[in-house]
């Protein structure tokens, strides 16, 4: 079983202006020390998300002073594979976590999204690599996010597997501890890291421990 770094960032291509500030994030975060990065892209172009994605994997491969960050791509199986991450996380409404693992093999990581304690259940029984649950608390970075589960939804999800457990949805700096008492072994994070992403993955890694 692996094991997940306690920060699990996340860049979402609608958080930014382009590409170079993109991957300019990217890179800050991990001179910072940030070892598992999720790259989102809903805009469904898929050549501009592989251009987006190559760069950002190409640049991370040679940052000066830094230990290249893990890759996962959020949803599309076929471009994690094309522009060669490390993994791929698939949500409720995407490919099977079994199709996905077909398709990916068994060295790649595969997330999975949940959001209730059914999903969970089903998600153990399934060959992710890690489970997701949230929305934690209240989040801006979905256009209609699923209810949120809270810290008791994070406890229940620890109760209902062994697999490591990320808790995501509202996160930040204030709370982030919260979720790891309650039972997850790493928080993702979007928009805590957007303002100075060196600062602020500094911070989170040192809350963290």
């Amino acid at each position: 079983m692996i094991r997940l770094p306690r920060l699990y960032a996340i860049l979402d291509s609608r958080c930014f202006t382009g590409t170079e500030t993109l991957v300019s994030a990217a890179e800050e975060l991990s001179r910072a020390g940030v070892l598992l990065i999720q790259y989102r892209n809903k805009s469904g172009d898929a050549a501009a998300m592989f251009r987006q994605a190559r760069e950002m994997r190409e640049k991370l491969l040679y940052t000066k002073d830094a230990t290249a960050p893990r890759l996962i791509m959020n949803d599309r199986v076929d471009l994690c594979l094309a522009a060669g991450y490390d993994g791929v996380h698939v949500g409720q409404e995407d490919l099977s976590a079994e199709a996905a693992r077909k398709i990916v093999g068994p060295d790649r990581w595969l997330g999975v999204s949940t959001h209730n304690p059914e999903q969970v259940a089903k998600a153990d029984q399934t060959s992710a690599t890690y489970i997701a649950i949230g929305p934690v608390f209240g989040t801006f970075s979905k256009a209609n996010p699923d209810p949120v589960v809270g810290l008791d939804g994070v406890r229940q999800a620890r109760g209902l597997t062994r697999k490591p457990l990320v808790a995501i949805g509202g996160l930040t700096r204030q709370n982030c501890l919260s979720v790891i008492e309650a039972g997850a072994d790493s928080v993702a994070v979007i928009s805590d890291l957007l303002r100075d992403p060196t600062k602020s993955a500094e911070e989170f890694l040192r809350i963290l421990g």
